[in-house]
């Protein structure tokens, strides 16, 4: 089921465009009327599929800026929804690569066919090279050169201001690396790692114990806040006995 962010600032078709794609099973998480709540969206929950307005209103950058900082932050696929036909805007939205460009008013059926269709092009071009979204192990940018992290060995990974620390089993101190974690977790999007909050991501295979406030990791000393938003959640990821 694939899962899609929408970024429209007009709360009516935001709306009609969510219950469209609900209506055809496809998982909405989220809605962004603007530039920054696109950020706040993402760095919570990566989509598969982002459906962007060109022309964001109320926002001082517009769908074609949300599509540069897709390209340059993130590794998703995204498609534009327009009522302008014009030359001049499709030529500027094309720069971008989108995977579809749709214009409003748009038909039910054909816009979940179009995001359908969208997205299995962009896994269908990716998949001439190795994919790191699905590989075992990364390289990732650090100290001049790439750092292989085998992600079954990764514990934790906390946000640091600009910077991620990994931290891997085996390993004392964390590996940091130059990326957000929004972008970083698009590459660990499996069952086996939960974001707990907007600062930590555990791998759920090393949690040692948990109580009622934290998570403790295995050869961590650091034990890791729950917030109560996200208890509910969390256990519904781990296999739980509760007392008789």
């Amino acid at each position: 089921m694939l899962k899609i962010l929408i970024v429209e600032d007009e709360i009516i078709t935001a709306t009609d465009l969510k219950e469209t794609l609900e209506k055809y099973h496809y998982t909405v998480t989220g809605i962004a009327r603007n530039f920054k709540e696109v950020k706040e969206l993402l760095d919570v929950r990566i989509p598969d599929l982002v459906l962007i307005d060109i022309h964001l209103k109320n926002s001082p950058m517009g769908g074609v800026d949300v599509a540069a900082f897709l390209n340059s932050d993130y590794h998703i696929p995204f498609v534009f929804l327009t009522a302008n036909a014009d030359p001049h805007t499709y030529k500027e939205a094309s720069l971008t690569h989108p995977a579809a460009y749709l214009l409003k008013p748009y038909r039910p059926k054909e816009l979940a066919f179009q995001v359908d269709l969208a997205y299995r092009n962009f896994k269908e071009n990716q998949s001439t090279h190795a994919d790191p979204l699905s590989a075992d192990s990364l390289f990732l940018p650090y100290e001049r050169g790439h750092q292989r992290i085998q992600k079954k060995e990764v514990s934790m990974i906390e946000a640091d201001g600009s910077y991620v620390n990994i931290y891997v089993q085996g390993r004392t101190l964390p590996y940091k690396f130059s990326m957000n974690i929004g972008y970083l977790m698009q590459f660990f999007a499996t069952p086996s790692f939960f974001q707990v909050s907007r600062s930590y991501v555990v791998n759920l295979a090393h949690i040692e114990r948990f109580d009622a406030a934290h998570i403790h990791l295995k050869g961590h000393k650091e034990k890791i806040p729950i917030p109560q938003n996200r208890k509910q959640e969390f256990l519904k990821q781990i296999a739980v006995v509760k007392t008789p």
